[in-house]
């Protein structure tokens, strides 16, 4: 494999360069919530910074579909950068066409170590469309196009696809870190243990197909297991699930029962907790029952809301096997104090065996939230800023946003 990255660029004084990356990050009465994403490319800004170069930053937020939503602005995520690495940012509009003469004119300004922030590429709807046309006018500004933005690569965004087109290409040291580490899953020191949940199947399906054969176990929670035991003619009462989805879970627990001669490689929840009433942002209601059900025996009006302490000591046995870990997705309604003990737990204990005795790697904002919460994301050996790039990569997909930045 051949990574084309920022270190290959011979000389980086005074060249203009485009760096796209992916801070998605949550906002709230502008003020960022949650820095992990904008503090994870901190080494590629400094890198460039410290090379000469003149640096236009340029990020999507949130899903505006080419349309104005003023509580999209990135100029929040611009304000706190500045603050973060003690330099000035230039704001700079581009939404519409004719935005790009005054902004090439004001980077053309610029000196070697100066940094322009982009408004949210997201506010034209060329990007998402990966419109040429669009792209080109982003290419216009710079000198050398960078990718820092693994968890949009999966897309064919303008501003991760199209643009290469028009610019020099290369990874940043991030998305270089992100394909070495993901990598190691791909080729894994044995047992490899994927502990995966969430509620999107189709998310899911190309990993668990691809990494079925090295996998040792495929561990399922979360909503996701629902679709899996439903599939299997178990009553799983109101929990979140539908037809589609049940339909393609039956065919990977087809596959699995194809390799139960060295044994079944998808492990289901055995046990659940349960809860017959939830409000609708999941909370538990004032007269809500909570109950441990084994798997299957589900009444028509119950939740399933986490994985119970059956499921949870089965579970632990097989990743404290593993040499090879990777994890995906909450076992349940973690949001909830009451329903976040089996994604806390398991969050601890992968964070305990990862950094020697094992290689564990997790990934997706709510995953990330969860390990958070466990206080142990230390611990971790990576921590991936793509959720479903992360799936994609490792599902064998083709990315757009790698195509000719990684053999």
């Amino acid at each position: 494999m051949a990574i084309r990255t920022i270190r290959q660029i011979k000389n980086l004084n005074n060249q203009t360069i485009f760096l796209r990356v992916d801070f998605n990050v949550p906002i709230k009465k502008g003020k960022v919530l949650e820095d992990f994403k904008i503090r994870q490319s901190l080494e590629d800004i400094d890198y460039l910074l410290e090379h000469g170069s003149k640096l236009i930053i340029a990020t999507h937020l949130g899903s505006p579909k080419g349309k104005i939503v003023q509580d999209l602005s990135t100029k929040p995520i611009a304000n706190l950068l500045s603050k973060v690495i003690k330099k000035p940012i230039k704001f700079l509009d581009v939404s519409k066409i004719k935005d790009f003469p005054t902004a090439k004119k004001l980077i053309a300004k610029m000196k070697p170590g100066q940094i322009a922030f982009l408004e949210n590429l997201r506010f034209n709807k060329g990007e998402q469309s990966d419109d040429l046309k669009w792209a080109k006018n982003l290419a216009d500004l710079a000198d050398v196009y960078v990718n820092n933005a693994f968890a949009v690569c999966h897309r064919s965004d303008a501003s991760v696809s199209a643009i290469k087109k028009f610019l020099p290409s290369f990874a940043g040291l991030l998305l270089e870190q992100e394909i070495i580490n993901l990598n190691k899953v791909l080729h894994p020191k044995k047992p490899l243990v994927i502990l995966i949940g969430g509620a999107k199947i189709e998310t899911k399906t190309t990993l668990i197909k691809n990494l079925f054969k090295s996998a040792s176990q495929i561990l399922v929670g979360g909503a996701l297991a629902n679709s899996f035991l439903a599939a299997k003619g178990y009553s799983v009462g109101s929990s979140l699930t539908d037809r589609e989805s049940i339909k393609v879970a039956k065919t990977l627990l087809q596959k699995n029962r194809s390799s139960l001669a060295g044994g079944s490689k998808i492990i289901l929840p055995v046990d659940v907790i349960t809860s017959t009433k939830l409000t609708k942002d999941h909370q538990i209601g004032l007269h809500n029952i909570i109950r441990i059900r084994q798997s299957g025996e589900l009444g028509p009006n119950e939740y399933i809301c986490d994985i119970g302490p059956e499921t949870i000591g089965l579970f632990s046995k097989y990743i404290k096997k593993a040499q090879t870990i990777v994890w995906n997705g909450p076992m349940g309604l973690f949001e909830t104090p009451s329903f976040r003990q089996g994604t806390v737990i398991m969050a601890r204990l992968i964070a305990s065996r990862a950094g020697g005795r094992a290689y564990g790697v997790i990934g997706g904002g709510e995953t990330i939230e969860a390990l958070n919460l466990s206080k142990m994301a230390e611990y971790m050996d990576w921590v991936s800023t793509g959720g479903g790039a992360m799936l994609a990569y490792l599902g064998g997909e083709k990315l757009p946003g790698l195509k000719g930045i990684i053999k």
